[in-house]
């Protein structure tokens, strides 16, 4: 169990998570001089990497490019296993961070924040935790992840179910066992889709219930070829810089034609090709795959017809073959043998548009059709996305407004990284930066170097607050919807959109106009002093008196 330590009174920066984004921070703003500690509800660092544990969990970004760039000596020494990390590679990647940097020593684990209100008088932030401790800090950085407040569904009789319960967002340090047992997991999406395959292959039987389809490419997953590596390490600055200005923050070649320009031949060769090698790189294969819906039917239609190739019953391959959104529009999942793993007779899918379910048993699940008993149910449903996490925690920034209420109507930031009326709290990957649409470590790497500069900033100049300004918030969050709607994306009912809560605002919750635009546009905020930013400290009033 991690040591038990008391936190101190008064510190410079709270930090509120101990996954990448969290200790990033902590050793940015070690180098500032700051005193800072995290905060961690968890017994361990790693985030996303810590509690997603399920089988099969893996990162759907290459091990290469998913990884920090910051000190050459790590990027050159640590050795990734597979293309594609799996949690556990991913978890000691996390772990060796902590030892490395010597991290763990300013991080309180097991310690929940409950809420934090800004004192305009002192212009620090009184934050409190679950344990009934109060620390006083001059600034609040809030790294709790996109992706980590899980979500059971509204489904009845939830509490009923006598046998085992798994959710895939809060999974159990130890093996389950699934030996012989018969299992039920709810969802289709990303975990699901990697989960599926692995459980199969043990339990004696996997029903999945489906509401909505998704898109999944094969990750063509595989052991590090050393040439590959060798390859990234010796090119990694200029590789790394390249990726920092793509749309995603992923390095991979994107095709600068329309998929309308070309043949059909042409196309299906491209599609093709990108599906022989794995991977999210296949929405490269045009330009205008999520600008023109036309572009778009013709990649949707290859990913179905692929999956009617793959599954043997044909009623099974329809069900499964998306048809309610354009791919890419909702998360594009990476998989290994999941299409494949319907042709499995211990393996059936139950369509919920056509029997949706009416309750859970004591003994499993009934739908209109029929009752199906069951050992264990998995849920693999999801995330509250971006703002869950930071919901939870009560915060009341100036004049007693609140967070809660701010948001009522979507989440609006300037730049997701400040909120109007909220001075110095800062958001690592929050709503309305590219976050969740990005290589998540370059976009931690590039809001965590952007608020350790703006910090600097205000230390070499006596500045004691910072706040976004209510003209530049609403110009951005303006500006967000605008390029949105450029898109498809608003089109899919999609966690991106906050469509899986029961009412949440409907609102494009990401920055769609990509990591190299989005990081050229806060350099230049920079560069301007900080434009739409309001800095203050005894100095500006004095000079104001």
């Amino acid at each position: 169990m991690p040591e038990t330590k008391t936190l101190p009174e008064t510190l410079d920066a709270v930090i509120v998570g101990a996954g990448f984004g969290g200790m990033y921070m902590l050793h940015r703003l070690r180098g500032l001089g700051l005193t800072a500690r995290i905060l961690e509800q968890a017994d361990g660092v790693g985030g996303t990497w810590y509690w997603n544990r399920y089988p099969g969990a893996r990162c759907d970004v290459e091990s290469m490019q998913y990884s920090f760039s910051f000190d050459e000596g790590l990027q050159q020494e640590w050795q990734w296993s597979e293309r594609f990390a799996a949690q556990p590679e991913l978890l000691r990647y996390a772990n060796h961070l902590a030892d490395r940097y010597d991290l763990r020593r300013d991080i309180h684990f097991e310690t929940r924040v409950a809420s934090a209100r800004f004192d305009e008088a002192t212009e620090r932030w009184t934050v409190a935790t679950d344990k009934g401790e109060v620390v006083s800090a001059r600034h609040c950085v809030m790294a709790t992840g996109c992706l980590s407040a899980a979500r059971l569904p509204d489904i009845k009789g939830i509490g009923d179910f006598r046998g085992e319960t798994y959710h895939t967002g809060y999974w159990p340090h130890e093996k389950v066992d699934f030996t012989g047992k018969r299992v039920a997991v709810i969802g289709t999406g990303s975990s699901a889709i990697q989960a599926i395959p692995v459980i199969a292959a043990e339990a004696a039987q996997v029903t999945v219930f489906q509401r909505t389809p998704n898109f999944s490419i094969p990750s063509r997953n595989a052991p590090m070829d050393e040439a590959y590596e060798r390859s990234w390490k010796s090119d990694y600055a200029a590789r790394r810089q390249q990726a920092r200005m793509m749309r995603t923050g992923i390095l991979y070649a994107i095709n600068p034609a329309s998929a309308l320009e070309v043949d059909a031949a042409t196309r299906t060769a491209e599609y093709e090709r990108r599906w022989a090698n794995g991977g999210t790189a296949f929405m490269g294969a045009f330009s205008d795959l999520i600008l023109n819906k036309a572009s778009n039917d013709t990649a949707a239609e290859f990913v179905r017809d692929k999956i009617r190739g793959i599954v043997k019953d044909p009623v099974t391959a329809e069900a499964l073959a998306p048809k309610d959104h354009p791919i890419g529009t909702k998360r594009i999942c990476v998989d290994t043998n999941y299409y494949e793993t319907y042709n499995r007779p211990n393996v059936a899918l139950v369509n919920l548009r056509e029997t949706p379910i009416e309750t859970i048993t004591a003994g499993g699940i009934r739908t209109s059709a029929r009752e199906f008993d069951f050992d264990v149910i998995v849920f693999a449903t999801g995330f509250d996305a971006m703002t869950g996490a930071l919901l939870k925690i009560d915060f009341e920034g100036r004049g007693g407004r609140r967070l809660s209420a701010e948001w009522e109507h979507g989440p609006r930031s300037q730049l997701g990284l400040m909120v109007a009326g909220f001075p110095n709290l800062f958001m690592i990957t929050g709503p309305g930066s590219p976050s969740v649409l990005s290589n998540m470590i370059v976009s931690i790497e590039q809001h965590v170097d952007w608020i350790a500069g703006l910090l600097g900033h205000l230390q070499a100049r006596g500045l004691t607050c910072v706040e976004a300004t209510e003209e530049a918030q609403a110009e951005w969050v303006r500006h967000g919807m605008e390029v949105a709607q450029k898109t498809l994306y608003p089109s899919a009912a999609s966690w991106y959109m906050g469509a899986n809560i029961p009412g949440k605002p409907r609102v494009f919750m990401p920055y769609i106009g990509g990591v190299g635009v989005y990081r050229e546009t806060c350099d230049a905020v920079a560069a301007k002093g900080y434009e739409g930013f309001r800095l203050a400290g005894p100095r500006v009033r004095a000079a104001a008196e």
